[in-house]
């Protein structure tokens, strides 16, 4: 699972069938320093995100497994929204 933030929506008047029902998001991905990852993607919104909110999200076939449908044309799927990012700092040597 990889980390991003909600940058945007993706309004669409046609869909594919398999991904009517869904919001699509712009994401930004980052690391856990909230630092930016490339550049921004489209992820199936199936948990309902809304926009700055962090949130964790899964790529390639598995992104599909989230949905209601065995098959749709899905890269990438939000499947969770991150309530706080604690990190454990370890003292240099």
């Amino acid at each position: 699972m990889l980390l991003g933030e909600v940058i945007g929506t993706i309004w669409a008047t046609r869909k594919y069938e398999a991904v009517k029902g869904y919001k699509l998001q712009l994401l930004q991905p980052m690391n856990s320093n909230r630092e930016k990852l490339g550049e921004p993607i489209i992820a199936v919104d199936t948990i309902g995100a809304g926009p700055h909110e962090i949130v964790f999200f899964i790529t390639s076939s598995e992104a599909v497994i989230p949905m209601e449908v065995n098959m749709a044309p899905v890269d990438a799927a939000i499947v969770g929204i991150v309530d706080s990012i604690n990190l454990e700092i370890k003292p240099e040597k």
